[in-house]
Order: structure tokens, then C-alpha cells, then sequence
């Protein structure tokens, strides 16, 4: 009907712009977008420290002789500083691996005294700016004899699932109080080193005993890492030697090697399978790295190997957890050397690593010296954010309204932070130098590697004061106790970015209240 009528006002001979203004018709009013300044950003090729990734320096603690940690020593490690363990090159550390050797304490509980030893290591990583990734043991001793693994023989020394209980509920309220300097958690406590592998109590997959895993060696394993999931906060990860123990525990004893990695859909979710992820203590040591990638069976399945399987289901998985390790024989030369002969980069990028040990074993990691391209692994182990332009109002902005920028930027780095952060825009005013601090919605954790680009709205309050405010990028850490540490800031890899004084990433823009 509205047609037909309009039909016959234009028939009518011009009673139609009497009706509708013809020159609205003739000249449509078009949206114009408001101006914007675009600022570019250089990249710096500088090496620094960054929190929770990088090359960690490994320390031994034994419960009948305790060394406590030092402040002084893990300041220190924050710097640039020769390698441990032989290691020809320098570097910055801002992980300190922390292994607990419960010795003598494989049938008793854990002295009240020793807690508190536990305790002051946690304090002193924080007076120091740095966190731990602890990992608990019973032994890290081996003896030869005449069994067929020759080198390693059982008694292997490690302790019944009961008294490994007994030991996570002790560990808990501390694991809980500082969780905000704990980067993640090794499983550890089973087999020697707490490597889940040569046990006396969760079944010998060796040549010294059934070669495989049987179904309650799965269901010990399966309640231990449970204690050790609800024993930490959840927003803390636990890494497993192997990724089948991973499946097993997400999907079932019987579950395939082929089972789904996490998704992104599930990634940092807070459930047990988001909080699961890998250490790989023989990394680069051979096509499987000695065991990291075989199927252990159960006990109606033998063990085999499945290292394009498992490789495959951990190059998906490790996208989203804490991932990280150490080398550990150098026969596997020239496959773990530097590219184009070898392809340690490559392995680091695909499997996502954020953190190897730098005192073991270097007879691998100095190769990558000699080979060129340590200083890329430097810089790339774990996230490495690079700015790329900035898009900002290029005009004033009336208090009480919202405005919009946009930050192009690049992860150079083989992961994506694998603990939760605030990223924030912060205002500060140019007369006086007052801070007007905004919270953004950008998930920081999955800025994953290669090109990320965030674009958010904000509100401005009709209070906000008139003038020009310098814009800077805030990525602190989400704990409260570490939230204004600038040592546990995230710095982005640029030049003439960095605020040292403030843990700031200054965007080299301005915006206009009034």
C-alpha cells in the first residue's frame, strides 16, 4: 500500500518534495568517521627480562640438609649472568626451578620445621622479583647393580601413594598463600627426581619391572595429580612428564593415544584439563625424547611407541599451558642443532616452549652458541610482544564519553603467557602527572604467537579533569601482592617504550579531555 501511495504522488508532478525534502534525497547525509592518529612503533632487538618464561635457573634443596634460597643470589639471576652448568653464554632469569628432596621422609609426615623453611623460599623469590616452578621428590639419587636397566636399579626410593597424600595436604596452605610466586608446578613426588618414571610404589614401566603401566598405576598417578590440581589455587597450572598422562587423567585410564587436545574454547577455563601441561626433561634428545612420547599402556594394552601421535596431540595442547623442560643428551646432534642443519627453533616454536633449564644439559644448549641462533631462543622463549602502530582519537574527547584505539601488534615469542594478567590503559596527566587508570578486556594470554590486534572502547568519567593525557600500556601481574612490582611487569619489545621507573609501556600518544 505504501508503495502504490508513493507511486502516485510522483505522478502527481512534484507534490512528492512537498512530502519528503528532495534535498535530502539529492544530498544524503554520510557518516563520517572521526580523525584518528596513527603512531608507529620500532622494534627493539635487545634481549631483557620478562616474567614467567626464558632460561630458569635450577636449585636442589634436601629435607636433612636444607639450603634455603638467597635474596641476594636470586636479585642477581635477574641481570645478565653467565649460565650455570658449564653454559658459554648469559642470561636473564626471572624463574628459578625449585626441587625439594623430601629425603627421609618416604614413611613419616613432614616436620613442622621444614614447612617453614618452605615458606621463607617463597618469601625470598618475592623480596627478589622472580617466581618458582617447585617440583617435590623423594630421591635424586640412582645405584647400579644387576638389574637390566644396569645404571638404575630398584629400590628406586621413592614413597607410597598414602604418605605422597599425607605430604600435598601439608604442602597446601603454602602452595596456597603463595601461589602468587609460584609459576607453575611440576607433579613431581613419584620416581626418582619426581620424573613419574622409575617408581617403587606407581609401577615401573622400565625394563626392571613390567615395561609398561598397568590400570592402578594410572589410578595412583590419576589421585595424586588430583591432590596436587586441588592443592593449588586454580589459577595455577601443573605440568606432567608426559602427555599421555595428561589423556589418562583427562579421559580415563583406557583413553587412546589419539584423544583431543584442549581446544580454545576450554583454554584457561579453570578446569583441571586447562590447567595441565607439559615439562619435558629430555627435550631434544632423540625422535621421542627418551619416553616423552610413548604409550605406556595398561593392563589390557602393551606399551609401544606413538611419537607422531603424541607429538601431534602436543604441538595442539601446548598452545594454551605452561610448557617448558630441559635438554638432556646431546647424541641427537645435528637434529637439536641450530637451523638449517638442525631444527631446535623450529621444535621450541611448534611445541610452544616458554622456559628451559639453563644448567643442563649444555653439551645441547651451547651448541646453539656456537650455531648462531641462541640468541633468537633467548629472546623467543615464551612470549616476545612487539608494537606495531597504534591507532588513537585525533581529536578531543568530551569527558563522559567513550573513545577507541586500536594496538597492532606481533608475538615473536613460541608461546603466549600461560597465567592469567590485567592488561590496562592508563592516562596520565600531562599538568601534575595524575593517573586515570582503565581496565581492558584483552585477554593477554591469548595474544598468541604471531599477529595479535586489540581494539577496545573507553569510558571516560564526566569528572575526568580537562587537558592532555599521555596514554601508556600497563601489563602488571594479577596478583595483588605483586600487582605494583614493576619487576613482574610485562615490558613490550620495543624502543623508546619502556618506563623503567614505573613498569609502564609508554604508547607514544596523547589524547585531548575537555
Amino acid at each position: 500500500m505504501k508503495f502504490y501511495s508513493l507511486m502516485a504522488l510522483l505522478l502527481a508532478g512534484g507534490s512528492f518534495c512537498s512530502v519528503l525534502s528532495c534535498d535530502k534525497l539529492e544530498k544524503p547525509v554520510l557518516y563520517t568517521p572521526p580523525p584518528v592518529d596513527t603512531i608507529r612503533y620500532t622494534a627493539s632487538d635487545s634481549d631483557f627480562a620478562n616474567p614467567e618464561r626464558g632460561f630458569y635457573r635450577a636449585t636442589e634443596t634436601h629435607a636433612n640438609n636444607y639450603t634455603s634460597l638467597n635474596v641476594d643470589q636470586l636479585k642477581a639471576w635477574r641481570n645478565l649472568q653467565q649460565a650455570d652448568g658449564g653454559g658459554i653464554y648469559k642470561i636473564y632469569s626471572t624463574l628459578v626451578f625449585r626441587s625439594f628432596v623430601l629425603d627421609g621422609l618416604t614413611g613419616s609426615a613432614l616436620p613442622a620445621d621444614l614447612l617453614d623453611k618452605i615458606k621463607a623460599d617463597f618469601a625470598a623469590a618475592r623480596e627478589a622479583g622472580v617466581k618458582l616452578i617447585p617440583r617435590w621428590s623423594y630421591t635424586t639419587s640412582t645405584h647400579a647393580g644387576s638389574c637390566p636397566g644396569g645404571g638404575i636399579c630398584p629400590p628406586y626410593g621413592d614413597a607410597p601413594k598414602n604418605i605422597v597424600l599425607q605430604h600435598i595436604a601439608q604442602l597446601k596452605p603454602i602452595l596456597q598463600d603463595n601461589a602468587d610466586v609460584i609459576a607453575c608446578m611440576q607433579m613431581g613426588f613419584v620416581g626418582i627426581w619426581g620424573e613419574n618414571y622409575y617408581s617403587d610404589y606407581f609401577g615401573d614401566p622400565s625394563s626392571n619391572g613390567q615395561s609398561k603401566l598397568l590400570d592402578s598405576n594410572w589410578r595412583d598417578k590419576i589421585e595424586v595429580l588430583k591432590a596436587i590440581l586441588d592443592a593449588l589455587p586454580v589459577s595455577r597450572m601443573v605440568q606432567v612428564r608426559t602427555p599421555q598422562m595428561k589423556q589418562r587423567y583427562v579421559y580415563g585410564i583406557n583413553a587412546p593415544v589419539a584423544s583431543a587436545a584442549l581446544t580454545d574454547a576450554e583454554a584457561f577455563s579453570g578446569g583441571d584439563k586447562a590447567r595441565i601441561g607439559l615439562h619435558n626433561d629430555c627435550f631434544l634428545a632423540g625422535v621421542g625424547d627418551y619416553g616423552t612420547y610413548d604409550d605406556y599402556g595398561n593392563s589390557s594394552t602393551p606399551s609401544g611407541s606413538a611419537i607422531a601421535v603424541l607429538e601431534a596431540y602436543a604441538q595442539a595442547d601446548n598452545k594454551y599451558t605452561a610448557v617448558g623442560g630441559e635438554t638432556c643428551d646431546d647424541t641427537y646432534s645435528p637434529q637439536n642443532d641450530c637451523e638449517t642443519a638442525g631444527m631446535a627453533q623450529t621444535v621450541m616454536s611448534g611445541l610452544h616452549y616458554s622456559f628451559l633449564n639453563c644448567a643442563y644439559n649444555n653439551d645441547v644448549n651451547n651448541d646453539w652458541v656456537n650455531g648462531g641462533c641462541m640468541e633468537n631462543i633467548k629472546k623467543n622463549l615464551g612470549y616476545r610482544f612487539v608494537l606495531l602502530n597504534g591507532v588513537f582519537p585525533g581529536q578531543p574527547v568530551k569527558a563522559g564519553m567513550q573513545f577507541k584505539f586500536t594496538l597492532n601488534l606481533r608475538n615473536d615469542g613460541y608461546a603466549s603467557p600461560y597465567n592469567q594478567r590485567p592488561a590496562r590503559l592508563i592516562l596520565r596527566a600531562r599538568n601534575g602527572g595524575k593517573e586515570y587508570v582503565f581496565n581492558l578486556s584483552a585477554d593477554v594470554r591469548r595474544w598468541y604467537s604471531g599477529a595479535v590486534s586489540v581494539t577496545e572502547p573507553v569510558s571516560t568519567d564526566v569528572s575526568l579533569p580537562k587537558g592532555a593525557y599521555d596514554l601508556l600500556l600497563s601489563l602488571p601481574d594479577a596478583a595483588t601482592s605483586l600487582g605494583g612490582r614493576i619487576e613482574y611487569a610485562i615490558r613490550l619489545a620495543n624502543k623508546d617504550v619502556w618506563e623503567a621507573a614505573t613498569g609502564y609501556n609508554k604508547l607514544n600518544a596523547t589524547v585531548t579531555i575537555n
